[in-house]
């Protein structure tokens, strides 16, 4: 008689190569921990899976664009290889994939050829653009674990067997928001005067793109209104000390608190939010404060967007897309420009009953993602490991 998996021991491999990947599955993790304390985790991780438990195999490298991650390809690939490896040469009983399309689907098609159950979390973009990806994700992966429920339809069309978990970020993040006056004396703010917080990114290739234009940005804003405030999150130390090099020639007088980390009480802060598209625009509309979206691709990696229409959705921000209209203003490319986000900050700044509307769509949005996303995830996950048993 075969053993369930309550009276066996449980690996589960885990790959994640971005900041919110680190972030969703350390949040798996300790879901998984609190129905099956006894399963081991290993893989490519980020300092929040470490802490969780997960053994670390590699650390996340995070690149973004088609072009960018040129550079950082010899690299990629001889990891990759290196974790393909090891799965295959110590089978673990699942791998989960994070995010990271473009780096964890061929594993997971090595992997699942040869017999490993896969899964992976956070479907890719195929809805948005590049749709031809669909048809690598049935030979990927045995499960999509999906955090959109209007992803599920679009995948289970293309023979993808897929279900909707709803989103961790929705879970940890509270309904009600915080107040920003209280965050602003935590953080040693002033917390009479208006704060714009400043998010360009958690990747080199970000800041070096987007640095310089968010901080004439809000050396603009500093001259109209001279009360002003401003907060930067720093992912890392390194990302810090490039920012602050751009801080040093660009805007050196110009009243910034950078933040080690600690987005969250950065945009809590806020009266409104400066942010490159991706994960932020997500944790932005969860804390209910208006933003102002930006984004730069190298002009090669932007071209082959637009000369072969890659991208099918109107919005880039994931706060519009879910919102179905442009509540956060987009700066994309050429129109990344100091003045023009400036003014769509200030508007916010000096449009309170605009705030309060955005405020009310943002938290009825959040309503909708809040499904205890890391136990749902965890519960499909060890209804395939019971499969397998």
């Amino acid at each position: 008689m075969q053993q369930s998996t309550s009276q066996l021991s449980i690996r589960i491999g885990i790959v994640v190569n971005e900041v919110s990947g680190d972030q969703l599955a350390a949040a798996l993790i300790e879901a998984l921990h609190a129905l099956r304390p006894e399963i081991e985790f290993e893989g490519m991780t980020g300092p929040l899976m470490e802490a969780a438990g997960c053994r670390s195999l590699a650390t996340m490298d995070p690149v973004m664009g088609l072009v960018e991650v040129l550079r950082h390809l010899p690299g990629l690939l001889k990891t990759r290889r290196s974790l393909t490896n090891h799965f295959l040469d110590h089978p673990p009983d699942l791998v989960l994939g994070v995010d990271a399309p473009d780096f964890n689907l061929a594993l997971e098609t090595r992997l699942k050829a040869a017999g490993i159950p896969t899964a992976h979390f956070v479907s890719p973009t195929v809805w948005a653009w590049r749709q031809g990806r669909v048809k690598t994700l049935h030979r990927a992966v045995d499960l999509m674990l999906c955090i959109f429920d209007f992803e599920v339809d679009f995948l289970q069309r293309h023979d993808v067997a897929a279900i909707y978990v709803g989103h961790p970020l929705a879970d940890q993040i509270p309904l009600q928001p915080v107040d920003s006056r209280e965050v602003r004396v935590e953080l040693g703010l002033d917390p009479e005067r208006p704060v714009i917080a400043l998010l360009p990114g958690s990747r080199m290739s970000e800041i070096s793109r987007l640095g310089e234009p968010f901080l004439r940005t809000a050396q603009w804003l500093h001259r109209q209104k001279p009360t002003l405030q401003f907060v930067a999150p720093m992912v890392n130390e390194r990302v810090k000390r490039a920012f602050q090099d751009q801080l040093g020639s660009v805007a050196s007088n110009l009243p910034l608190m950078l933040l080690d980390g600690r987005p969250r009480q950065a945009i809590g802060a806020a009266d409104v939010v400066l942010t490159a598209s991706g994960t932020a625009t997500l944790e932005t509309l969860l804390l209910k404060k208006p933003m102002v979206v930006a984004y730069r691709l190298s002009a090669l990696t932007a071209w082959l967007i637009r000369t072969f229409d890659l991208l099918k959705t109107p919005h880039v921000a994931i706060a519009n897309l879910l919102a179905e209209q442009p509540l956060a203003p987009e700066f994309i490319q050429e129109a990344c420009q100091p003045e023009a986000m400036g003014r769509a900050l200030l508007a916010f700044l000096d449009n309170s009953s605009r705030c309060e509307e955005v405020a009310q769509r943002y938290f009825r949005i959040h309503q909708g993602l809040r499904r205890n996303a890391a136990n749902e995830a965890a519960q499909a996950l060890l209804g395939m490991l019971e499969k397998k048993a």
